[in-house]
């Protein structure tokens, strides 16, 4: 078996994670009433964040090893953020609590809102099936990788 080479960078990925957020977060703001694309959205945006979080971990490892502490730290400070309101998150989709799942739209919107993304974006909808696979993955905890 052959190594996995990535071709794009960490920071490249968050930055399309990010984005992917921010337009899932306009469109659950344009939600009248939950349906199955309403908990598309939330479920992708809790993931996403979750993503986020992983994506600061692996960042700041080679900083750790050339023993840039204080920029790791920093740098984890400032995101800490994902993790704490994606695990929030996360648990309201799963309760299906769906005025908080408000609320910390609104809380990651406010976060988020440097993030510029064009009308006309190219990434889709990204958050297509998102709830059967977080349900699927709730269901075999075992298969998580």
């Amino acid at each position: 078996m052959s190594r996995i080479i990535r071709t794009e960078n960490i920071g490249t990925e968050r930055t399309r994670l990010l984005k992917a957020i921010v337009i899932a977060i306009r469109e659950l703001m344009r939600q009248t009433s939950v349906d199955s694309t309403t908990k598309d959205l939330a479920a992708f945006i809790s993931g996403a964040l979750l993503a986020v979080h992983h994506t600061v971990e692996r960042s700041v490892i080679p900083w750790e090893k050339r023993d840039y502490w204080v920029k790791a730290d920093k740098f984890r400070m400032e995101w800490a953020w994902t993790k704490e309101i994606g695990d929030q998150f996360l648990q309201a989709t799963i309760d299906q609590e769906w005025p908080t799942v408000a609320l910390l739209s609104a809380e990651v919107g406010k976060k988020l809102q440097k993030v510029v993304v064009s009308d006309r974006h190219r990434m889709g909808k990204p958050w297509v099936g998102a709830w059967d696979l977080l349900l699927q993955e709730r269901s075999n905890p075992d298969q998580n990788s």
